[in-house]
């Protein structure tokens, strides 16, 4: 039989049609005689009829949930509607029915109220991506990605392929290595980026390049992480961060209004990295609620606290409304702040002018005054290291913005975060590593020279709502400034030769002004399907300690194998 209909498209106007559908059986119950079947595809449910005089009454007897059938009938309404479900109001009159594939009892329940463990849900995988509400995750990654593809195209990017099997160029997170069977300890790497390819692709003239490219990073995972991913990878010459930055918002206003059909007010928010450190101690604020981080060292420098006075930085936050929070409740705000490198979490309230708090007995009334906290406010205060102070307030602000329910989940705010350091210095290790990569271009070449340490980069991220969903920069185009990057990363002659060879020749004939920018696309895909778990829209994803439950990946290969590898386990 060829079907003529999905499983969400009959309805009132379809009675006395002879309709073909096939699906599998969400669920078959016998109610005094007559059968009943919920037919499900991935559009939709239909409610099958089989009565008693049936000819095919016995083979509905034995269909079971999950079972794959086709049927012929005619489309009848129903007597009890259920107007919860769109073919509600219908129902099919079986007159033929078959069997395509049995099915035993499943593992796990195969609806959207499943409550199926994850790790089960896992290793199912291909019964957990039966529900609709998984489908509708990969459905609506299939419309982001083709939007996403349009405008690109629609700009003149060419899509193009670049290498899986490339070469180690450890500069970042740790490489997945791949051992080479004909050459005899050596190895082949699994790209973090198509970094060095698509900055050749500009050598070779293309101007605009992008792909969807699978990457993986051998590090740990977390609930927006993981070890192989999808960015959307884009590459033009003759650009500035100006144009990079427009054609990003191009496309993000498009795929919003076309997949969502939300407007995204352009241009976005910009912001130096700098800010966003001292005001919302990250550097993927998200925008969506104020908080500001506050310096508040120089207010209480004359009041004698002794937890404050050997401290170089005082930070904090008032939480208007905030007063109502119990010991309790602060005292687990007080272990997130530890948690996030925080030295203490210090705090002052004002309920109806009576001022309360943990440094109480060394303040009197004229003290709480110069702090200006309206009735209900709360104040925290975090002494300490710069850095440390910033980063504790800037976990401490998300968490407040959570329980007190500050932030508007229906809205989309992005944001650029831009002028970014250059490098960092590793006092450990005595030697500067590249904040993004060693091919981004300095803001000042004579800045990098005499003082690295202050350079600027020409780099960028876009931050959407608290999530960094790409970045980019402009590249180093000069082979000489190139050379500079690798000299002040500490990287000898010998070294840059064996890693980076190919790609410093390729620099001396001729590379045009460039720069780009990857998006990762599953956390978009995250964002726009309201999911906090980015497993959720990749289909076959692993766990947090990168395991493949379905697959049981990594697994133990045959000696044989090994040894075709040259390769032994180590004890």
């Amino acid at each position: 039989m060829k079907y003529t209909h999905n499983n969400y498209e009959l309805n009132m106007s379809n009675l006395g049609q002879e309709v073909y559908l096939k699906g599998w059986v969400q669920k078959s119950r016998n109610l005094g005689g007559l059968i009943f079947i919920d037919l499900r595809d991935r559009f939709g449910i239909t409610q099958l009829m089989v009565k008693p005089d049936n000819q095919f009454y016995g083979v509905a007897e034995k269909i079971r949930s999950e079972y794959v059938i086709e049927v012929k009938g005619i489309v009848s309404e129903r007597e009890s509607k259920n107007l919860n479900m769109q073919t509600g109001e219908i129902e099919i009159d079986v007159k033929e029915l078959t069997i395509l594939s049995a099915a035993e009892t499943p593992p796990m329940s195969v609806s959207d109220d499943t409550d199926a463990l994850e790790e089960t849900r896992l290793k199912y995988r291909y019964l957990d991506l039966r529900r609709p509400h998984m489908q509708n995750f990969l459905i609506q990654r299939h419309k982001i990605t083709q939007s996403i593809r349009s405008v690109l195209v629609s700009e003149g990017f060419y899509e193009l392929d670049t290498p899986i099997l490339g070469k180690s160029t450890p500069e970042g997170a740790r490489d997945y290595l791949v051992p080479s069977r004909l050459y005899a300890g050596h190895f082949y790497a699994l790209p973090q980026s198509p970094q060095i390819y698509k900055q050749l692709f500009m050598v070779a003239g293309f101007e605009k390049y992008f792909q969807m490219a699978k990457c993986f990073r051998d590090e740990d995972l977390r609930a927006d992480r993981q070890p192989e991913f999808t960015q959307v990878d884009i590459e033009a010459s003759f650009i500035d961060q100006e144009d990079i930055q427009g054609l990003i918002e191009r496309v993000m206003k498009h795929t919003f209004k076309q997949v969502l059909d939300v407007e995204v007010q352009t241009p976005f928010l910009k912001m130096s990295y700098q800010d966003a450190m001292e005001k919302y101690g990250t550097d993927k604020p998200d925008m969506r609620y104020e908080l500001l981080i506050n310096d508040y060292k120089a207010l209480f420098s004359k009041i004698d606290i002794p937890l404050f006075n050997d401290k170089s930085y005082l930070k904090g936050i008032v939480l208007n409304q905030g007063a109502s929070l119990t010991r309790k409740q602060i005292d687990k705000l007080s272990d997130l702040v530890k948690k996030n490198h925080g030295d203490a979490l210090v705090y002052v309230k004002n309920v109806e002018g009576v001022y309360s708090g943990s440094i109480h007995k060394f303040m009197n009334e004229a003290d709480y005054q110069t702090l200006n906290l309206k009735d209900q406010d709360i104040l925290f205060l975090v002494p300490g290291n710069n850095d440390q102070a910033l980063n504790a307030l800037g976990a401490l602000r998300v968490e407040l913005a959570h329980q007190f329910n500050l932030i508007d989940e229906n809205i989309y705010k992005f944001l650029w975060v831009t002028e970014w350091p250059l490098l960092e210095y590793d006092e450990e290790e005595k030697r500067f590593y590249a904040k993004h990569h060693p091919f981004t271009a300095p803001s000042d070449v004579n800045q990098l020279k005499t003082n690295p340490k202050d350079a600027m980069a020409k780099a960028y991220d876009i931050v959407l709502n608290g999530y960094e969903i790409g970045g980019g920069s402009i590249r180093i185009h000069n082979q000489d400034v190139q050379k500079l990057m690798f000299e002040t990363l500490g990287l000898s002659d010998e070294e840059v030769k064996h890693r980076f060879g190919f790609f410093v020749d390729a620099l001396k004939y001729g590379t045009p002004p460039h720069g780009g920018l990857a998006l990762g696309l599953d956390r978009i895909v995250m964002l726009m399907t309201h999911t906090s778990n980015i497993k959720d829209v990749i289909a076959f994803p692993k766990t947090q300690s990168a395991k493949d439950q379905m697959m049981q990946a990594p697994s133990d290969v045959d000696q044989v194998q090994l040894d075709e590898l040259h390769l032994k386990i180590g004890e």
